[in-house]
């Protein structure tokens, strides 16, 4: 990865998390700033074929996030900040770096949980009681977190931008994902 976008990328990421650890917001600012970025430097430097692997990194980026997002998981932050990812990875680099952000933020979110243990508690309960309505009547109905209970902010923004610089750093280490 040539440099310029090494500084970049890692400066954006580190904005989007610090951003998003206290506003829980991720501002349109750094991720179209990136995406401009990202289709305008490959597009430059390869021509179509760089518009088309940079253009196909963010579609990518983002359709990995999008269900998550729709679902009211994630902010739409985080599923821009994800294509702005793609715009300079490509889809090969997005799609690694997305499966490296899925395992950071699924340990991030244990830790959330077990930080939060009244709310991880309520948690088990409820997705017992959940368990035992499907198997009897063969429905899933879900059961909405109490109005007491103080829900544990994830900041998807941490886990994007941990996980996606794990995967820039081994590449850069000459670690091959053979994908």
């Amino acid at each position: 990865m040539d440099t310029f976008l090494l500084i970049f990328l890692t400066t954006i990421l580190v904005l989007a998390a610090v951003n998003d650890l206290r506003f829980q917001k991720i501002p349109n600012l750094l991720t179209y700033t990136t995406m401009a970025l990202g289709l305008g430097y490959h597009g430059a430097m390869r021509g179509l074929d760089g518009l088309f692997f940079s253009a196909g990194g963010l579609v990518l980026g983002m359709a990995i996030l999008i269900l998550p997002y729709l679902v009211g998981g994630m902010g739409a932050g985080d599923a821009k900040l994800m294509g702005a990812v793609g715009a300079i990875l490509g889809p090969r680099g997005v799609f690694i770096a997305f499966l490296f952000t899925a395992i950071v933020g699924g340990i991030y979110a244990l830790i959330i949980l077990l930080i939060n243990r009244e709310y991880f508690k309520a948690l088990i309960k409820r997705s017992r009681t959940m368990l035992k309505t499907f198997i009897v009547t063969r429905q899933f109905i879900p059961i909405p977190a109490g109005e007491n209970e103080n829900k544990p902010k994830l900041c998807y923004g941490i886990a994007i931008a941990s996980g996606t610089l794990l995967y820039v750093f081994l590449e850069l280490l000459g670690q091959n994902f053979g994908i």
